[in-house]
């Protein structure tokens, strides 16, 4: 028996029903609520229910092959619920002891007790999602709050942490200022994005990066003095074994532990502290995850701003949507990446191992940013590529001997240092 009742919003609904015959439901319809038991049978008429607004679909044997079912405000009881286009806007979806083939699912505000759930192309927007037997074939799984009861489902994990951040508060932040940028400004989307990119590096990241220099600077002025106090300890700790007839691996004990105290009392005294200069690290990656996951959120189908964001890019980026197929941003970034590790290394006169295999490292993962760039919505391969260049411009400033000269650095810095650093790059790697 099929039950209808209740009223919903716009458009026809043709459900073609296993065990029910074919019936069509007018949302604009404000009619009663009607019962049809009609069984199928050939003599069957097309239509047994006529214009009727449905807020409830329940105890159906088999429901199949709807181009889209939406608007529903309970759907339980179904058998098989498969071959469904769309379903969405379904406040509660339950008791379906097989749902597959469905094309897109999404705005249910629960869905539970589904035996397998399969070949669903894009599933999101679900509130709560619990008690499934199985979880397969799902070819994107977002916007879900809760996932629990999976038996088979490896992504399960993953995806609820995914989940969790990119519903975080700091995200949730990170939109709120990027739409308040667009909207204040009313600057196109791709525009918007270059502006708050550009605002939050030089407000926050670019004086973190110029405490981090001091930071630096002073440290290194320290090394001369530390060198010279070690050389004094040696001294002492070697007549102080001779004394007590301390071992050679007693000697170094003494050496190293009489050292670190020394070394942590000049950091105290000149306030340099080297835990202090990786405060740029921590704010600036929370930050380039906020705003990723921000703009990802954004990009979405279900977003409010999706079609802005579609219609808000520029030149072979037109739909920020979507990923750039040209891959032309995706291989600038790459560059980018690749020339501000070059220039870290033009820093290191004589690297270390470590060093260098850290350096080996970055260039490797710059490398692997293109492809992954490549299959990200255009709107965060602009973010990244945007924050690359702006930190790259803002290390090139930092370098400037006015700039020096006003941080007040202790260590000796180049009266040119562009023309160093452009001599050393030619030398590297163009002869």
């Amino acid at each position: 028996m099929l039950s209808v009742a209740g009223s919903l919003r716009t458009s026809v609904l043709q459900l073609p029903v296993r065990g029910v015959c074919s019936a069509t439901f007018n949302r604009k319809s404000s009619a009663p609520g009607h019962t049809c038991t009609a069984p199928p049978s050939a003599g069957c008429p097309a239509v047994c229910c006529h214009m009727l607004p449905v807020r409830t679909l329940s105890a159906v044997r088999g429901l199949s092959n709807v181009g889209t079912l939406s608007g529903a405000g309970t759907l339980s009881g179904v058998g098989t619920l498969s071959g469904v286009g769309t379903l969405s806007g379904v406040g509660t979806l339950s008791g379906v002891r097989r749902l597959s083939g469905v094309g897109r699912l999404s705005g249910v505000g629960r869905l539970s007790g589904v035996g397998r759930l399969s070949g669903v192309g894009r599933l999101s927007g679900v509130g709560r999602l619990s008690g499934v037997g199985r979880l397969s074939g799902v070819g994107t799984l977002s916007g879900v709050r809760r996932l629990s009861g999976g038996g088979h489902d490896d992504s399960a994990g993953a995806a609820g942490w995914y989940s969790s951040l990119s519903d975080s508060a700091p995200v949730h932040l990170s939109e709120h200022f990027l739409v308040s940028v667009q909207q204040m400004s009313g600057l196109p989307w791709w525009l918007s994005i270059v502006v708050a990119t550009l605002s939050v590096r030089t407000l926050i990241t670019l004086p973190l990066a110029a405490y981090q220099m001091v930071i630096i600077s002073k440290v290194e002025a320290l090394q001369a003095e530390i060198s010279e106090l070690a050389k004094r300890l040696r001294y002492e700790v070697s007549v102080r074994a001779r004394e007590r007839g301390w071992t050679e691996k007693e000697c170094r004990f003494q050496f190293k532990k009489n050292l670190r105290r020394i070394v942590s009392q000049l950091y105290v005294r000149d306030n340099c502290h080297p835990f202090k200069a990786s405060v740029l690290v921590w704010v600036q990656l929370p930050l380039w995850i906020s705003f990723s996951l921000a703009l990802r959120n954004l990009s979405l189908d279900q977003s409010a701003l999706h079609s802005d964001l579609a219609a808000g890019g520029a030149l072979w980026f037109s739909d920020l949507t979507s990923p750039d197929s040209t891959w032309i941003l995706p291989v600038c970034l790459g560059l980018i990446n690749l020339l501000i590790v070059e220039v870290f290394s033009l820093q290191r006169v004589n690297p270390s191992r470590l060093q260098k295999t850290v350096t080996n490292f970055i260039r490797a993962f710059s490398v692997l940013m293109i492809p992954i760039a490549a299959t990200v919505p255009s709107s965060m391969a602009l973010y990244w590529f945007t924050s690359s260049l702006v930190g790259f411009s803002h290390n090139l400033f930092l370098r400037s001997p006015t700039i020096h000269k006003i941080l007040k650095l202790r260590s000796h810095r180049s009266d040119s240092p562009y023309r160093d650093l452009l001599s050393a790059f030619i030398t590297k790697y163009c002869r």
